[in-house]
């Protein structure tokens, strides 16, 4: 079955086979994403994330607890475009310890962080392992969008050579969401302005600038982003996250 979090009492928690059960905590960011696409791009997906995986789920007999989404990430690379909000790495590494913490205390050992902003990413490699070696439960680590999927490379517009953060799969699947929050009319093309991402220099948000050689923090062209996109990926991702899940549920050590 499957159970919202925040929407059970202290008396049905109780209930819950904890260790079987397998609590999806959903890893949001609250950052800047282009001229076109809301902060909370990343926010946005995870919650329609897992309404797209709880669907994919419905006939599958598999016990699972979605936490509310966690809507403030790890940042830094987009501190600098007004609006993003970073936690600092170790107060996001504290946090999620915390929570891990706290569920591991009541029971649940298999915690699953569903990473819906790959600057989350280091973060949420570094807890599962702490957390597994401190508390002997099974932390694992997915991530929401399956964008090397043949079926979602193919929504990308010919000529759109590098599409990367904030380009037109997210601003495409924000529009599948609320077609109302994004604003193509103002997107801009981001190209990269060095060689910060193919390197070992790790990559910032201004590394990313229009043509005229504005900082635009993304990468491609969202201009060819629609809703009709946005569902494919959305679709494609909550089947290969299904998927994993149910590897979660059947192991065993």
């Amino acid at each position: 079955m499957l159970f919202k979090y925040q929407e059970l009492t202290r008396l049905e928690m109780e209930q819950i086979d904890r260790e079987n059960t397998i609590v999806l905590v959903p890893l949001g960011a609250l950052e800047q994403h282009g001229n076109q696409a809301p902060l909370g791009t990343d926010t946005l997906i995870a919650t329609a994330m897992c309404d797209y995986v709880e669907k994919e789920l419905e006939n599958e007999d598999i016990d699972l607890l979605l936490f509310p989404v966690i809507p403030v990430g790890l940042s830094t690379e987009h501190k600098d475009f007004c609006g993003s909000i970073t936690f600092k790495p170790m107060t996001y590494y504290h946090m999620l310890y915390d929570i891990c913490e706290s569920l591991a205390h009541h029971g649940f050992k298999k915690i699953t962080l569903l990473v819906c902003h790959g600057g989350n990413t280091p973060v949420a490699n570094l807890i599962s392992r702490e957390v597994r070696s401190d508390f002997k439960v099974y932390p694992f680590v997915l991530n929401s969008g399956a964008f090397d999927h043949p079926e979602v490379m193919a929504t990308i517009s010919k000529g759109n050579t590098f599409d990367f953060h904030g380009g037109e799969m997210e601003t495409s699947m924000v529009m599948a969401i609320d077609e109302s929050l994004v604003k193509l009319e103002t997107s801009e093309k981001g190209i990269p302005k060095n060689t910060a991402m193919q390197t070992h220099l790790s990559w910032l948000g201004t590394d990313w600038i229009t043509e005229q050689g504005k900082p635009i923090g993304i990468g491609g062209d969202p201009s060819g982003a629609t809703k009709e996109k946005g569902k494919i990926i959305l679709s494609v991702s909550a089947k290969e996250i299904a998927k994993q899940l149910i590897a979660i549920r059947d192991f065993k050590e």
